[in-house]
């Protein structure tokens, strides 16, 4: 049997604020549940017992409480979650302006060239009180879209906040995204006031956007007023952008107490984006209420985080981890700002960032920790990390090899807790436990109040097997609806088509004997030599430790009635796929993982295609080797790649 590489001290689990909600939870319930699993399975067996208890422990800020929990919960796209509550997000992210944390940083801020900046809680309801009222002037109302096309900068923050005030819906790109890639976002949701950058910076370059902006209004009529912020220029033009304003211009009134308009708990908040990579993304509407109460549960109860903490995660407003992170907030945390490249001088500057900011709580991705790990980084060694207390982890399942590296590289005594879940419901269906082992290779749990399960082919739950990544039972951050999609057709298509009834979620999984999960990667991702279905990830975790592989991404290649596995590696400069290196990846891949596993055929790449969130994407490799045309390739932060993989030959 495997043996867990961290265990929490019974001090630790004593203090966790998921002890205190179990004892919050046996005194009111007249239960007696012990530690994690049994909590889980009662908040999956007594769902609205359970959310009712989140609500009493978040205390969320409302002009009128519920009527009931759930309605109509049997039916997962039909019920509504605390009708009758009226409440409003900004308010609550808010709550901290006043009293004891009123003067204690609630934001920090640093970009790749040294910028800084910070706000305490007092002084960002300021500054969200004048972005509320200036966007109340431009006749912003309920059912109006605002959008940022912004870096993750702390303007972005306070237009999300200022929207949401007001009962706006918000929106956001980052300015990474194309023409095209913000046209087939924005051109569908319409906003009325776009906040934008004249630029940003990234990887030591300067990059100008300007003239993309002017094109965009072009296309997207319903955009009434531009507010600019400067960052690559000092006074940038407004030559060709309607209705522009500086930002300094749009917020130059003095601050006032806010008029939060209160709103039903399934009001629209968000709209994210599906990646795209397949054809135009699709537009996920996300309630007020339901993203506020699965973020404090995922903060509070999965991150043991608190009002004294100090919460990072790697980000841009592209991706749901921006929105993740700004929640952070209604907990009182401090949360930390990133803008610009991982590796921009060098691998050093977010460790170096967590030392300087006290960091607590970090969140990165395993393509970073994978890189630290082949420069052969000790952050450990190098950087104060005394005040992390753990490491967050998502974007991609997480090999067992880079757990072992953070423990002996990064931190013993540390959470290292990988995440899964996503933009459609805008959380986690598995994550950390800050009071249960850590196993390599395994996401810890199954998320507290998600009725997840592997389902097999005939929809059997199965454990110590793979299957589909499913959810059986309603949970509060379910999309409220697709953006332009009346009759939920998209809605019920994208989840419920495969197994009636139930949330199927495209995530290739197996449930472990510890009550944890393994991610095998995407299900339509699936590899089916000889008739065995195998996940990417399967192969991944072994090629990626090769000191000679950058990087890699495997496909099916359909030949005859079988299916040949073919890997592709991006190798270090100077290194070659000759027949030993060749050799050498397919034992590696045969005593990893099984003879079933070897690729077929190994072919050297200049490159791997990411979406803009750094998630490797095989689908657009498989349709491009199949001579499909790749419908949207700006949803990709390296396009042209696919170029090269047009000339290969497989046959």
């Amino acid at each position: 049997m495997t043996k867990p590489l961290w265990t929490p001290s019974p001090a630790r689990v004593e203090a966790s604020r998921i002890a205190g909600f179990i004892r919050q939870v046996n005194d009111s319930r007249g239960l007696s549940l012990q530690g994690y699993d049994e909590l889980w399975q009662w908040s999956v067996d007594h769902i609205e017992d359970f959310w009712e208890e989140v609500w009493r422990a978040a205390d969320p800020v409302v002009s009128q409480g519920y009527d009931s929990v759930l309605e109509d919960g049997d039916e997962m796209m039909g019920s509504r979650w605390f009708p009758g509550a009226r409440l409003n997000f900004a308010e609550n992210l808010l709550r901290h302006h006043a009293g004891e944390r009123a003067e204690k940083t609630a934001v920090s801020w640093q970009d790749e060239t040294g910028r800084t900046r910070s706000l305490t809680h007092a002084e960002l309801y300021s500054e969200v009180s004048c972005m509320a009222a200036f966007l109340e002037d431009q006749g912003v109302f309920e059912g109006d879209v605002v959008a940022v096309y912004l870096p993750n900068r702390i303007e972005a923050l306070i237009t999300m906040l200022g929207a949401a005030a007001i009962g706006a819906t918000f929106t956001s790109c980052s300015p990474d995204f194309g023409y095209q890639g913000v046209l087939d976002r924005f051109g569908q949701t319409e906003p009325k006031v776009l906040v934008t950058c004249d630029g940003y910076y990234y990887n030591g370059h300067r990059y100008d956007i300007l003239k993309r902006v002017q094109e965009l209004l072009l296309d997207i009529y319903t955009i009434e007023r531009v507010v600019l912020v400067p960052v690559v220029h000092e006074n940038p033009s407004r030559a060709g952008l309607r209705g522009a304003l500086l930002w300094r211009e749009a917020m130059e009134r003095e601050p006032a107490e806010i008029h939060f308009a209160q709103r039903p708990f399934d009001h629209p908040l968000y709209i994210l984006y599906s990646s795209g990579t397949t054809g135009k993304p699709k537009c996920i509407v996300h309630g007020q209420g339901g993203t506020l109460l699965q973020h404090w549960k995922e903060h509070a109860l999965h991150c043991d985080i608190g009002p004294d903490d100090v919460v990072f995660y790697f980000t841009t407003t592209g991706w749901m981890m921006w929105n993740w992170l700004m929640s952070a907030l209604q907990i009182g945390s401090c949360i930390v700002l990133y803008d610009g490249s991982p590796s921009q001088p060098d691998l050093h500057v977010l460790w170096k960032l967590a030392d300087e900011q006290r960091i607590t709580v970090f969140g990165t991705s395993p393509k970073f920790l994978a890189s630290c790990a082949k420069a052969g980084l000790e952050p450990g060694e190098e950087h104060d990390l005394s005040a992390l207390r753990a490491l967050l982890s998502t974007g991609a399942p997480l090999s067992p090899e880079l757990f072992e590296w953070v423990y002996s590289h990064v931190k013993e005594d540390l959470l290292l807790a990988s995440i899964s879940g996503g933009t459609d419901i805008i959380s986690c269906f598995m994550g950390g436990s800050p009071v249960s082992p850590v196993y390599p290779g395994e996401i810890q749990k199954r998320s507290l109040g998600m009725a997840i399960a592997a389902f097999d082919a005939s929809g059997e739950a199965v454990v110590g097997q793979q299957g589909e990544l499913v959810c059986t039972r309603s949970f509060p951050s379910m999309p409220v609806y697709f953006w332009n999609d009346r009759e939920n057709r998209k809605y019920h298509a994208a989840y419920f088509e495969h197994f009636p009834g139930v949330w199927r979620h495209g995530d290739w999984i197996e449930v472990t004997e510890h009550g944890g999960v393994v991610v095998y990667g995407r299900s339509d991702a699936t590899l089916n030599p000889g008739g065995v279905r195998i996940g990417t990830a399967e192969i991944y975790r072994p090629v990626q430790h090769l000191p000679e592989v950058l990087d890699s991404v495997v496909v099916g290649h359909k030949v005859g009635d079988d299916v040949e596995v073919v890997l592709f590696v991006v190798l270090r400069e100077g290194q070659e796929l000759d027949d030993a290196l060749s050799r050498k990846i397919r034992d590696v891949v045969r005593k990893s993982a099984s003879p079933r596993h070897v690729p077929a055929k190994i072919i050297q790449a200049p490159g791997v295609p990411r979406t803009l969130s750094g998630k490797k994407v095989e689908i657009a490799v498989s349709r491009t080797l199949q001579g499909q045309e790749v419908t949207n390739r700006e949803a990709l932060a390296n396009p042209k790649i696919l170029d090269w993989y047009e000339t290969v030959d497989l046959d």
